[in-house]
């Protein structure tokens, strides 16, 4: 934490904003007097510490040395989802702005006002033509991480989609993985079924089927992968 001080990123910790039971996000100043979100990994548990290796093992820029220290994995996990907001933040995917990330603490734009985090989708009650908006946005910015970050959110749903001031913000990628990971099209199916769960099954409006979202993304057919929507 001292570090970011000394390089002049975090002036200031405030309350909680959220807390899990892998990571907390506080509330942070900035010396300029901006909130920051100020994300910090705690301990793994075991069930957690193998939820992660999966996302891990397979991605060519993170599985050459797994630590095995606790501590060590949680800032390599810190360290990716940095990158990966990186990555998805210079494809023009809506994602909070990276801002610093230092051992297992990440620092990223604040989205909300005064400390309160913005809502879920799964927690903002709009209309009809709002969520439809949003549904496109949201699946445009899928396309975008594919093709332009050349990754997979992996966990994608209406619990890591924020929602302020007309705009969505997805969050909560440190499970990202590149393209080339074995799993990655596995996990962008399911991203995808989730996605059209909610704005479908939940929501009420209309959306395409899972073969025209996965076509719209990848600009492939998904014959090839039938095995992953039986």
């Amino acid at each position: 934490m001292l570090d970011l001080v000394r390089r002049g990123v975090l002036y200031e910790l405030k309350g909680v904003v959220s807390a899990g039971k892998e990571a907390r996000v506080y509330w942070g100043i900035s010396p300029k007097g901006v909130d920051l979100a100020v994300k910090i990994y705690l301990t793994a548990t075991a069930e957690f510490r193998k939820g992660m290796l999966k996302y891990i093992i397979g991605d060519p820029r993170f599985d050459s040395y797994i630590p095995k220290s606790t501590r060590k994995l949680m800032t390599l996990w810190a360290r990716k989802e940095f990158k990966n907001y990186k990555l998805l933040y210079n494809a023009g995917v809506s994602v909070p702005e990276p801002i610093a990330q230092h051992d297992n603490i990440l620092v990223l734009q604040f989205i909300g006002e005064k400390g309160v985090r913005a809502p879920l989708l799964k927690e903002v009650s709009l209309d009809d033509r709002e969520y439809e908006r949003i549904f496109w946005a949201v699946l445009d910015d899928v396309r975008k991480a594919y093709r332009g970050a050349r990754l997979v959110h992996g966990d994608l749903s209406e619990y890591n989609v924020m929602v302020w001031r007309g705009k969505h913000y997805i969050i909560d990628v440190s499970q990202a993985v590149k393209i080339s990971h074995p799993h990655a099209m596995e996990l962008l199916v399911r991203d995808l079924r989730n996605i059209k769960r909610f704005f479908s099954d939940e929501v009420g409006i209309d959306t395409p089927d899972i073969r025209e979202m996965f076509r719209f993304v990848t600009g492939e057919d998904l014959k090839g992968y039938l095995a992953l929507i039986s």
